[in-house]
């Protein structure tokens, strides 16, 4: 059975990942346009935002502790 401290771990590393992946997806483009123009589109920001909400929520859950989910 996965406790409220698992989940809010899986939380937290899930949107570390999303995070991160947004940046990549963002690099990958500048180097593939060859010119330095990076500006994050709405999409982006609004996973960052997903992601940054997610990360919250499993800082929210790390205090319960061993209670079950």
């Amino acid at each position: 059975m996965i406790t409220k401290r698992q989940l809010g771990f899986g939380f937290m590393g899930i949107s570390v990942l999303a995070s991160f992946g947004t940046f990549v997806l963002d690099w990958w483009r500048i180097s593939n346009q060859q010119a330095f123009a990076s500006q994050m589109g709405p999409v982006q920001m609004g996973a960052l935002a997903a992601a940054a909400l997610l990360f919250l929520v499993g800082l929210t859950l790390l205090p319960l502790g061993d209670k079950p989910a």
